[in-house]
């Protein structure tokens, strides 16, 4: 019995393997570098291998980034780290990083899906994640779990629908239907976070957006 688990835990992680190189070639066709990293600890030196000393750092906002130790290896490493999570801020402060983060050179975040096309699928609250993943920083290098692996745009709408929305407006504690019923209501919410939709079917700078995907389900 111990052998078949085993071998059905090998056959598991090979489709998985499969699913997610898959994902890749697609995303090299859309001008998007992908990268594979079994686990946090892969993904991590992978996107040390992507950033320079001395560059100017932003994040977007990703339990994601915290899982892989991404903002630890951000504030002790040798860059100009503009740290939205620095304790003590202001909301203006935060705002200004908004801001800022679109003239660095490397912007760093998740996102919400990726489509085995190898389109990358965002909703966000203020926008600002979105707006940098779009456009001004010169790289922009996305970290996902395999858990953000979708067939197509129309189930990358319907898991932001049903999982990364109302688990995201939970963990912000805000007071929104989806956030008591555990599913989008389409609301009117003073505190929605659900705003802005995005949806990168190609980057037209060649390598611009690097996407690091990592075998183990993380963040939202």
């Amino acid at each position: 019995m111990v052998v078949l688990i085993k071998i059905m835990d090998e056959n598991t992680i090979w489709l998985m393997e499969q699913r997610i190189n898959r994902t890749i070639e697609k995303l090299e066709k859309n001008n998007m570098e992908g990268y594979y990293a079994k686990d946090e600890k892969e993904a991590l030196d992978i996107l040390k291998s992507l950033i320079n000393k001395g560059e100017s750092v932003a994040v977007g906002g990703s339990e994601t980034l915290f899982q892989i130790g991404a903002i630890d290896f951000l504030r002790n490493g040798d860059f100009n780290f503009l740290d939205r999570y620095a304790e003590g801020l202001t909301r203006k402060e935060v705002l200004d990083i908004f801001k800022k983060s679109l003239l660095t050179d490397t912007y760093i975040v998740s996102s919400n899906a990726i489509t085995e096309n190898g389109e990358l699928y965002n909703v966000d609250g203020n926008g600002n994640r979105v707006a940098a993943m779009l456009y001004g920083p010169d790289k922009v290098i996305i970290i996902v779990g395999k858990n953000k692996i979708v067939k197509d745009v129309d189930e990358a709408i319907q898991r932001n629908r049903e999982y990364a929305a109302p688990a995201n407006a939970k963990r912000l504690n805000r007071k929104t239907p989806c956030a008591k019923v555990g599913y989008c209501m389409d609301c009117s919410s003073e505190e929605r976070i659900c705003n802005e939709y995005t949806l990168i079917k190609r980057q037209g700078a060649k390598g611009r957006i690097k996407v690091i995907i990592v075998g183990k389900e993380l963040g939202y």
